[in-house]
């Protein structure tokens, strides 16, 4: 295919491209040499799983590797023990290297519902990280400036406002960039806060008398919440290995707002027909939304598991049923509480991750019982929860829109 054509594609849904004409210039160095670009991404195994945020940077990573170039995945277990500053008010908490190496497996196994297993380099940055003597940390860091990572936004801010900055927190930038000189990246992947760590690696590599890199940035997706970037810790992320129907109901959940959103950046080949349907009146945003969140599914599951995941739905929630066969049941002995302690109960039952979250969700709106908006803390006994003709108490608790549950509790 004609480089210029190739670029096109690569540009597509891309926010930067530093510097300018580099990637066509990196495209057509490749094809006189016959030989594969190495483009990296780098990730710091903070968090167990990956989410659909993750797959706007991995989609264009396998673009690259359609077209026929090698791919590096670097898990940052080196540098998921500093804690990346990026975007941050405050130091983030270091992680203990048991829970980075646990981290680092399970994205190991994930990556590849994206990625080419063929084409994939998977590599540590403790590789020479670890390695390095102070001697060589004292190297490295004679390459950079003060005054230049001060121009972050997240540092000098927190300095404006008196907020401390660790010196650890100096390195990161200093090792994610030394990465690319280690592993010799024609070009580097991030979101947008990436864009600085991704120019110091640049920087680095002309100090090491390396050929600097092509730097790319890709937009961060919002999270569930609409405003603030997905993000496990947050609470506002769709996980790539979540169950069909959780993912599935997790899109649904999305404002109209962020839907369109979403199909900027998840499906960008189809975005633009999307939205001038929806402007024409020829789609409905329920159906919308559903069909984004099929695609979905079917993307990192199959076609027929983004089906039932529908029908599902449709049943549960669209025809507004809770048919006893859909709805797991638990029993629960006597004797009875006059009440209940609804944060602890609904943790404890797996409908909420935490005592806190329950309380937010409550607050939220979130809790029915028996079809019943909750909006105290404890709930206390009504005879409508008795079921008929015997002694049974029953409760059908739903937790938003996707979590339900039937407890019948017994006398005696």
């Amino acid at each position: 295919m004609n480089p210029s054509k190739i670029v096109e594609d690569l540009l597509r849904g891309v926010v930067d491209v530093l510097p300018e004409g580099g990637l066509l210039d990196r495209i057509e160095s490749a094809a006189q040499e016959d030989r594969p670009l190495r483009v990296k991404l780098g990730a710091d195994p903070s968090a167990p799983d990956l989410h659909l945020g993750h797959t706007v940077v991995l989609r264009k990573l396998r673009q690259f590797q359609d077209f026929g170039h090698v791919v590096i995945f670097l898990i940052g277990d080196f540098t998921a023990r500093i804690g990346d500053p990026s975007g941050r008010s405050e130091t983030r908490r270091p992680l203990d290297a048991e829970t980075v190496a646990e981290n680092a497996r399970t994205y190991t196994e994930q990556v590849f519902k994206v990625l080419d297993r063929t084409r994939t380099e998977v590599r540590f940055n403790s590789e020479w990280m670890s390695a390095m003597s102070a001697d060589d940390v004292v190297r490295l860091c004679a390459h950079y400036t003060v005054a230049r990572i001060l121009e972050r936004d997240d540092f000098s801010k927190r300095m404006k406002d008196g907020r401390p900055i660790g010196i650890h927190e100096f390195l990161y930038p200093l090792v994610q960039g030394y990465d690319s000189v280690a592993l010799k990246a024609d070009i580097e992947l991030g979101g947008t806060d990436q864009r600085f760590n991704l120019l110091v690696g640049r920087e680095l590599q002309k100090a090491f008398g390396v050929a600097p890199q092509v730097v790319m940035t890709l937009p961060l997706l919002e999270g569930t919440d609409g405003v603030q970037k997905m993000s496990k810790s947050l609470n506002n992320y769709v996980g790539l290995t979540e169950a069909p129907d959780e993912m599935f109901g997790k899109i649904m959940s999305i404002s109209d707002m962020l839907m369109s959103r979403w199909y900027s950046v998840l499906e960008p080949e189809i975005a633009a027909e999307v939205a001038a349907d929806l402007q024409a009146g020829r789609r409905h945003p329920r159906e919308t939304k559903a069909l984004l969140a099929e695609r979905q599914v079917a993307r990192f599951w199959n076609p027929t598991a983004a089906a039932e995941a529908r029908r599902r739905f449709d049943e549960r929630f669209a025809k507004r049923s809770l048919a006893d066969d859909l709805i797991p049941e638990e029993a629960r002995p006597g004797p009875l509480p006059a009440e209940i302690a609804l944060p602890g109960f609904l943790a404890d039952a797996g409908l909420a991750k935490s005592n806190s979250e329950a309380r937010r969700l409550i607050s939220q709106g979130a809790v029915r019982i028996n079809g019943v908006r909750v909006s105290s803390e404890r709930y206390s006994w009504k005879s409508s929860d008795r079921a008929e003709g015997g002694a049974d108490r029953v409760l059908v608790v739903e937790v938003g829109k996707r979590r339900v549950r039937k407890f019948r509790f017994l006398d005696g």
